[in-house]
């Protein structure tokens, strides 16, 4: 298996096992995310459905790298994902902790910024 593909490989089971994390123990994960909120029902059924998001990304790219199918459209669209994360991050303002926001520019930015390095690999 060549460079990319193991890179693609590791960057979806990084997704994924983010996206475990928030669909088992929201609460717990997001706690120094969002601390004041982290702990309501409501809040919860919003961080699995992000989980199982990251979940249906990191396995359809797993599939598409194991199968020599392209993967760019699942990386594609974890990055628009991330991107629209980032997006809502700073349009929810002082709602949002400062260092939710700052915390998912660097999340978010970096899984874009490692998105866009394997689609460009794959080119």
């Amino acid at each position: 298996m060549d460079s990319s593909k193991t890179l693609g490989l590791a960057f979806a089971a990084v997704r994924g096992l983010f996206g475990v994390g928030l669909a088992v123990a929201p609460g717990r994960l997001a706690s120094g995310w969002i601390p004041d909120d982290a702990g309501r029902d409501q809040t919860q059924i919003v961080l699995r459905g992000l989980g199982a998001r990251d979940i249906a990304l990191a396995g359809g790219t797993v599939a598409a790298v194991l199968s020599d199918d392209d993967s760019r459209p699942w990386l594609i669209s974890a990055m628009a994902c991330d991107t629209a994360d980032i997006v809502a991050a700073f349009v929810a303002g002082d709602s949002l902790p400062s260092r939710a926001r700052w915390g998912t520019l660097a999340l978010a930015g970096a899984a874009v910024a490692a998105g866009a390095a394997l689609v460009a690999a794959e080119s």
